[in-house]
């Protein structure tokens, strides 16, 4: 009677025991780096599916710290892709901060151009993530653009003319705000927007941001070149992180709705405070100089996940007269959070 009690106590143990299929599945969704489970549910083997779990958020446990490595916090590294360099590549494999901790995601347009960066990435990606197991990231995306750019060439000459600033910029801010919303997840604690041409920072970028705990952050863009000399040198390449001024709160008063105000164009004289000039590039520079700012760039911007989980994004239409990366600032701050720039702390742009 013992034995047949115990294989009548193994049948019922078989029969109503979850399948270890169905439980690693809901694990798998519910734990993916990056969203909420969105894959659709096997069917058990008795054909019925089984009811989707209810997975929790506690977002209040979500940090955002001055000692992002030891807190465990996740980062999430956005990079709006249109030619790959292999130097932004070695470059973000050279960051210090753990590579477990960290997503990736890229947007890449519809064009010959971004057919080439997309194969360039992707075999990149491969070597990467199938080698030393230091060096793999959390998790990477690569999403296609669902909408054709306004310029179809790259060339820097063509980017920066002004007359395609503004379609150009609203094509930008789509781009950014697709693959913002497609990626950031519920564990995502900080957002790393660092442009696809930055081939050179320090290894400790994310925490060397993050130790100011400030919810909008910036360092100055800069660019190596060889001057007339033929020797190396320094010059400033982002004019997009700025403090306001009166003449152009005064010039934005005359405008249409629809206009913009751009930097960098000596035919619109805004008098703003550049960041760009406040630089010292001296070898015994202040490197933890930090400064207010109006308007940030995008080369390496630093955002807690919490700004843009409160809605600042990046306008693709003028918003205060400003777009993209500036619109997104003055989101930010009618939202209450603050933007913040570091002048004498320097990431290198390539050499166009």
């Amino acid at each position: 009677m013992a034995l047949a009690g115990l294989l009548l106590f193994g049948l019922l143990v078989f029969l109503f025991s979850p399948s270890s299929n169905a439980v690693s599945t809901v694990t798998q969704h519910s734990q993916h780096p990056l969203s909420p489970p969105t894959t659709p549910f096997q069917k058990a083997p008795s054909g019925k599916r089984p009811p989707p779990p209810v997975v929790h958020y506690h977002m209040n446990n979500l940090t955002t710290t001055p000692d992002p490595v030891s807190n465990q916090e996740n980062v999430l590294i956005l990079t709006p892709l249109a030619r790959f360099y292999q130097g932004y590549w070695d470059n973000l494999l050279a960051l210090s901060y753990p590579h477990s901790l960290i997503s990736l995601g890229f947007i890449t347009p519809k064009t010959r151009e971004g057919n080439a960066a997309t194969a360039a990435l992707q075999a990149a990606i491969a070597k990467t993530q199938n080698g030393p197991e230091d060096k793999r990231f959390a998790s990477i995306s690569i999403l296609r653009q669902d909408f054709d750019p306004p310029i179809s060439s790259q060339d820097g000459t063509e980017r920066h003319k002004k007359e395609n600033q503004k379609a150009r910029r609203s094509a930008m801010s789509r781009a950014r705000n697709s693959l913002l919303f497609t990626t950031i997840g519920p564990y995502t604690s900080w957002v790393l927007w660092l442009d696809a041409d930055i081939v050179e920072s320090h290894p400790s970028l994310i925490q060397d941001l993050a130790a100011y705990d400030k919810p909008v952050i910036v360092p100055n863009c800069f660019q190596r070149y060889k001057n007339e000399k033929g020797q190396w040198d320094v010059r400033p390449y982002d004019y997009n992180s700025w403090q306001d001024s009166q003449t152009a709160a005064d010039l934005a008063k005359k405008m249409e709705p629809d206009d913009i105000l751009l930097e960098g164009y000596a035919d619109i004289a805004t008098y703003r405070t550049l960041m760009a000039k406040l630089a010292d590039t001296s070898e015994g520079r202040d490197k933890k100089s930090i400064i207010p700012l109006d308007g940030v760039g995008g080369t390496a911007l630093l955002v807690k996940a919490e700004v843009h989980r409160d809605g600042a994004m990046f306008p693709p239409f003028a918003f205060y007269h400003l777009m993209e990366t500036e619109g997104f600032a003055k989101m930010a701050r009618r939202l209450g959070w603050s933007c913040w720039g570091l002048p004498n702390y320097f990431v290198y742009h390539y050499d166009e």
